[in-house]
C-alpha cells in the first residue's frame, strides 16, 4: 500500500511544457511495486549533448558505472530508469543487466548502447533481472510523447509520496529556450554530488562541455544543500541534456562557458536545480516539517555549510523539530560538534524572528510559549549567526519522525 501524501507536497504542480526532440514513455513492469509504473524511457530524437554528476560513494551502482563509461563521449539517445531495484551491490549480474538493458534500448532507437544512459532506484543487493522490463522497451520508444513529464517522475518514485517537477523558460539571443526537470527521492538523501535521481532537458544549443559546467557548479547550492537523513545512495544519478531544437527558432550555439548570453540560462538552471532539491527534502520519509538552516558569521563558506549540515544532520535537531520543542540548545549542540570555528560566547540563534539566544545564553527577552508556538508551523527556520566572520550558508531538511523508522524498519518487506 502507498503511502499518504506528504503534508508538505506542493499544493499546485506547473503545466510542463514538451521540448521538442525529447520523448517519454513509461511501463508497469512489476520489479517490485504493483498496480504502478515503474519503467521511464527518455527518447532523443537526434544525440542530445550530455552532462552528468554522480555519487561519490565507494560503493556505486553497475548503472552509476555505466553513466560515467559513456559520459566521455557527451551524446545520448536514451535514458533508462527502473525504480524497485538499485542494481547496485550486484556484481557481475549487476554489468549483465546494465548490457542487456542498455543494448534492448540502443536496438529499440536504433543507435550505440554508448548512447544509452541509465539509472536505478531501489533495494540494494538484489539482482535486478532486465528481461523484466527490455521487452517492453520498443514499444516504448515507439509510442513515447513529448508530454509526459509529470508520468515520467511518477515511474521513477520509490517511497515518494509525490512526483517531483519544475520548468523554467528564458531567453538566449532573444529566443525563449525551456529547461524542465524531474527528481526522485525520499529515503537515504544526504549531499554528496548528487544525492538521488534527477533528469533535466533544455532545448538550448549548448555544448556538452558547457552543461557539464554549469552542473558541476549548480549542484553545490542546491542538491548538495540538501539532506533528509545524512545517508549517501549507491545510485545518486544527475544528468543534464540538450536537445539543441532551439536553435531551429534562431537561439545562438553556446560553446564557452563565458558567453553572456547564457548568464539567465545559468539563473534558471540553479533555481530548476534548488526547487527540484527542496522538493525532494520536503518528501523525506515521514516528514511533517521542513527545515532551513542559514548559518551566517562563520570564518568561511565552507566553515558556514559544515555546521549547517550539522544541525541539519543532527537526530535531536530533527526529533524536536517532530515534537514541536523549541529546543535550541541541540542546535548549540550541533554547532559545537562540526569542528568548525566557532565561539560559545559569540553565537546568536534565531528560530523563525525569535532571537532565542545571544552571546553565549538565553535571549533575555526568551518566551518559551512564543517559541513553542513558532515550532507548530509547516516550514521552520533556523538562523545561527557565529560572530567570527563572513561565511554564509544555507541548508534544508526535514524533521524525523516515527513513520520513517517505520518505512525504514521494513523497506526490503
Amino acid at each position: 500500500m502507498s503511502a499518504p501524501i506528504s503534508p508538505l507536497a506542493p499544493k499546485h504542480y506547473p503545466a510542463m511544457p514538451a521540448i521538442k526532440g525529447a520523448r517519454i514513455a513509461t511501463a508497469e513492469a512489476g520489479i517490485k511495486y504493483k498496480g504502478r509504473t515503474d519503467v521511464m524511457m527518455l527518447i532523443f530524437d537526434q544525440p542530445a549533448e550530455a552532462a552528468g554528476v554522480f555519487t561519490r560513494s565507494k560503493c556505486p551502482s553497475a548503472p552509476v558505472d555505466f553513466c560515467r563509461q559513456n559520459l566521455v563521449h557527451g551524446k545520448a539517445r536514451a535514458v533508462v530508469v527502473n525504480s524497485g531495484n538499485a542494481n547496485a551491490f550486484t556484481g557481475s549480474k549487476g554489468r549483465a543487466s546494465t548490457q542487456a538493458t542498455a543494448e534492448a534500448a540502443a536496438q529499440a532507437i536504433g543507435c550505440s548502447t554508448t548512447e544509452i544512459f541509465l539509472a536505478s532506484t531501489g533495494v540494494i543487493g538484489e539482482p535486478l533481472d532486465a528481461s523484466k522490463f527490455s521487452h517492453l522497451l520498443g514499444d516504448m520508444a515507439q509510442n513515447a510523447v513529448d508530454n509526459y513529464w509529470t508520468e515520467a517522475a511518477k515511474a521513477i518514485m520509490t517511497t515518494d509520496t509525490y512526483p517531483k517537477v519544475a520548468t523554467e523558460t528564458v531567453l538566449i539571443g532573444e529566443v525563449p529556450v525551456t529547461i524542465n526537470g524531474i527528481a526522485k527521492g525520499a529515503g537515504m538523501i544526504a549531499p554528496d554530488m548528487a544525492t538521488m535521481l534527477s533528469f533535466i532537458v533544455t532545448d538550448a544549443p549548448i555544448s556538452s562541455q558547457v552543461l557539464q559546467s554549469m552542473l558541476s557548479k549548480g549542484v553545490d547550492p542546491t542538491f548538495n544543500s540538501m539532506t533528509v537523513d545524512s545517508d549517501t545512495s549507491t545510485s545518486d544519478t544527475l544528468m543534464l541534456f540538450s536537445t539543441g531544437t532551439a536553435a531551429e527558432r534562431g537561439a545562438p550555439a553556446i560553446t564557452d562557458i563565458k558567453d553572456t548570453r547564457l548568464n539567465q540560462f545559468k539563473k534558471a538552471l540553479n533555481r530548476l536545480l534548488k526547487s527540484l532539491a527542496i522538493q525532494v527534502a520536503r518528501d523525506g520519509e515521514g516528514a511533517r516539517k521542513m527545515l532551513e538552516i542559514e548559518v551566517t558569521g562563520a570564518k568561511s563558506a565552507a566553515s558556514a555549510k559544515k555546521i549547517a549540515l550539522s544541525i541539519a544532520n543532527s537526530p535531536l535537531v530533527k526529533t524536536a523539530a517532530a515534537g514541536e520543542d523549541a529546543n535550541w540548545g541541540r542546535v548549540v549542540m550541533a554547532v559545537g560538534k562540526a569542528g568548525e570555528p566557532a565561539e560559545r560566547d559569540l553565537l546568536t540563534i534565531w528560530f523563525g524572528d525569535i532571537r532565542v539566544a545571544h552571546q553565549g545564553e538565553r535571549d533575555p527577552d526568551y518566551s518559551e510559549a512564543a517559541a513553542s508556538d513558532y515550532m507548530k508551523g509547516e516550514d521552520i527556520y533556523i538562523r545561527v549567526d557565529i560572530g567570527l566572520g563572513r561565511g554564509k550558508a544555507t541548508v534544508w531538511t526535514c524533521d524525523l519522525t516515527k513513520e520513517y523508522v517505520a518505512i525504514n524498519g521494513d523497506y526490503r518487506s
